[in-house]
């Protein structure tokens, strides 16, 4: 009886797998997904894929890569999609806020997030929180005000395109200044962190005795009879006078802290600048101040690409500001998904998962990324497979060690459509 070797029984494997999908889907894909079953539409007849419902049309057609998804998705993986756009809003005069913390989105264990909309003269009442609050303008003017632990104050006023910090602790406030107020999105550097949950000012002295602020203070007891007995959180103010005036109006005795808590992200030179996009970089090297918090800021053209890539040294927090497209997350198992995100939405990547984004629609997609680390770190794939011995590389992939030297070696962190 002729033996058969492993390396023969397995292409007689392969072979009459390869025939059977060819009868199941008149499509069959020529590569694609390799494990078993085949995935994917391409490999589905067409009564297999039809989904007869109960569905939401409306809503199903915002993430065409979920109910259709590339062949190559394979596994589960934790939701790594959420919004402010389905975020519970709470409205007071003076502006409003919506917040995504870990109860809401499980795999952020790191971050979590909040939208907010100052009117102008609106105010965040002068508050205080356990984590650090790191945040990105998205419209118009806001004054911010922060005292440190030394006794430095610092106020500021910021614009579209940039960010402030707060260390933990540190108690601060922000208005929005003319004509139509701010928006902005915070990171707090912890999933739990809740926007609805701080250090008011109002709540302290509503419950703390008279005798004791007026002993605190050096004032009479009379002076306190009317604050508000409930804390203010949003509440509509003046509009502040000038910067220049504000700044000497709360000048200290103790100086002006070493570093700035505001910073142009928006204006920093590109940590990459192509024809596809560019990255600009925010991390305790250039925003000093910032010890828990690094950031990208990415702008892709449409078509481009966020190459393949991974962070070692922290997750990923994602604010989607512009524009639309898709990421493709890929973990060990294999576990592959990809899902599709539009502005107001949240994106997560766990710490050393491969990623991709692509601009999927006809305008400049821009979105920011945020790290609980100090220093922005990142590995590109074609970095490290075109700065290890092609050989060894061709011996993975079958390819041609010719077209493995023309892979970019410099990390371009964009790629062309």
């Amino acid at each position: 009886m002729e033996s058969f070797s492993r390396r023969n029984m397995l292409a007689a494997g392969a072979a009459g797998a390869a025939l059977a999908a060819a009868s199941s889907a008149a499509h069959a894909a020529t590569f694609g997904n390799p494990d078993e079953p085949p995935q994917g539409k391409i490999n589905a007849n067409p009564g297999s894929f039809r989904d007869p419902g109960p569905q939401n049309p409306a809503l199903s057609s915002q993430f065409p890569d979920a109910v259709d998804p590339p062949a190559t998705d394979i596994g589960d993986l934790a939701q790594f999609w959420s919004s402010f756009n389905n975020a519970h809003k709470r409205v007071q005069n003076g502006g409003w806020a919506r917040q995504v913390t870990q109860a809401d989105f499980a795999i952020s264990d790191t971050f979590s997030g909040v939208n907010m909309r100052l009117a102008a003269g609106g105010i965040r009442e002068l508050h205080w929180h356990l984590a650090a609050e790191w945040a990105i303008m998205t419209y118009g003017h806001c004054r911010v005000t922060v005292l440190d632990q030394k006794g430095r104050p610092y106020v500021q006023d910021v614009k579209e395109g940039d960010l402030w910090y707060f260390p933990a602790g540190f108690p601060h406030s922000l208005q929005g200044l003319g004509p139509d107020g701010c928006e902005f999105v915070i990171a707090f550097d912890d999933g739990n962190a809740s926007e609805f949950n701080t250090l008011l000012v109002t709540d302290w002295f509503a419950h703390t005795p008279p005798a004791i602020l007026a002993k605190n203070f050096g004032a009479a007891e009379e002076t306190f009879k009317s604050i508000p007995l409930n804390d203010l959180w949003i509440f509509q103010g003046k509009e502040p006078g000038p910067l220049a005036e504000a700044q000497a109006a709360v000048a200290s005795s103790a100086g002006s802290p070493p570093f700035p808590f505001t910073f142009s992200l928006s204006g920093v030179k590109p940590f990459r600048d192509n024809k596809s996009g560019t990255l600009q970089i925010a991390d305790s090297t250039s925003f000093n101040v910032s010890k828990t918090v690094a950031a990208a800021l990415q702008t892709i053209k449409p078509g481009g690409l966020r190459e393949l890539h991974w962070h070692p040294n922290a997750d990923e927090w994602q604010y989607w500001i512009k524009g639309e497209g898709r990421m493709g997350v890929f973990n060990a198992g294999p576990r592959v998904q990809t899902q599709d995100f539009k502005p107001g939405d949240i994106g997560y990547v766990k710490r050393a998962a491969g990623h991709y984004i692509e601009n999927t629609g006809t305008t400049d997609l821009v979105l920011v990324a945020v790290f609980r680390a100090a220093e922005y770190q990142e590995v590109s794939l074609s970095d490290w497979l075109a700065h290890t011995p092609l050989e060894l590389v061709a011996q993975h992939l079958n390819i041609d060690p010719a077209v493995l030297a023309k892979f970019p070696k410099d990390a371009p962190g964009l790629m062309p459509a």
